[in-house]
């Protein structure tokens, strides 16, 4: 059975909308559990502010922040799906929903050239909106992921060394949590996301990804790497600083680690925020033309995290 083309492109479109519009229920929960921990009576009041914001934006239908970030797609493709128009038609949709939603949203339009500047005023030009691509064995649905993550900081990168060890990457991760703190470089409380290995370029993808695609509370399958997890959240959540930068103890509402095999001589890693605007949402179109709607990506399968040639 073949999906129709304007299915990809209503769903894009819903979740365009509903990614501006509707903080995820995970992360909503750990700013409210941040709520009863927090002790600095600053950022424990930004806490509050932030939850009556997300409430008035979904009652408004308006998006909970005015920088709508930069919308991008993360698509898994069930390897028994078929798509009218094929996968170029699918692009295409997601550009057009793009275009529509920055309009009727409305988001802001914050795509421009870099060099010249010129702005299409619909966050579809040159590259954008960003389309990853992965594939799921044994299926023939489609999903499709949008992330409205900020564009300009909130990400570091730096290459270890495998006698650096792990002191080395939580001290890396402290340096940059504290370099973001004090610049203003990060709207925190923000989701963490750490990737280790593969090459840079790949360690850079793994590590938005985990902060953008999975959920707060969801641990590694590896219980060493789960437990590394938990060390870096309460790490970053004892550095004083709290919500928006204030003193406190809400830096971090979740860490997050994915890794890569990479090469022998190295040991790269790159962190990113998802911030406290966490807006992401998820539709996954069945092979009858029928759309299911959910916050959790569900990105990281098994089979994304497969080591042997064959599945």
């Amino acid at each position: 059975m073949t999906i129709a083309i304007n299915r990809i492109e209503e769903a894009a479109l819903e979740i365009m909308t509903r990614a501006a519009i509707e903080i995820p229920e995970d992360y909503r929960s750990g700013i409210k559990s941040m709520q009863k921990t927090e002790t600095g009576q600053l950022p424990r009041f930004v806490l509050h502010a932030m939850v009556d914001n997300w409430e008035a934006a979904d009652a408004d239908r308006r998006p909970m922040c005015a920088d709508t970030g930069l919308p991008r797609y993360y698509v898994k493709v069930g390897n028994n799906a078929s798509v009218e128009t094929g996968f170029v038609g699918v692009e295409r949709a997601l550009r057009a929903a793009t275009a529509q939603a920055t309009t009727t949203v409305p988001l802001r339009p914050n795509r421009v050239h870099p060099l010249w500047r010129t702005d299409n005023n619909n966050n579809v030009g040159i590259n954008a909106p960003e389309v990853e691509w992965t594939f799921e064995p044994d299926a023939d649905w489609i999903d499709v992921t949008t992330v409205h993550k900020g564009g300009l900081f909130g990400t570091d990168y730096r290459m270890l060394f495998p006698g650096d060890g792990i002191d080395g990457i939580k001290r890396f991760v402290l340096d940059t949590l504290i370099a973001f703190g004090k610049r203003g470089l990060a709207c925190q409380p923000a989701i963490v996301g750490v990737g280790i290995g593969g090459s840079k370029d790949t360690c850079m993808q793994l590590g938005k990804q985990a902060a953008c695609l999975r959920t707060v509370g969801d641990r590694n399958p590896d219980p060493k790497i789960a437990e590394l997890e938990l060390e870096l959240k309460k790490l970053g959540n004892s550095i004083g600083m709290g919500a928006m930068g204030f003193v406190g103890t809400s830096m971090v509402v979740d860490c997050h680690i994915e890794v890569g095999h990479t090469h022998t001589g190295g040991m790269p890693v790159s962190m990113h925020t998802f911030c406290l605007s966490s807006r992401r949402a998820t539709a996954r179109i069945h092979a009858d033309g029928s759309i299911e709607y959910r916050t959790d990506p569900q990105w990281f399968t098994p089979y994304m995290r497969r080591e042997t040639v064959e599945w």
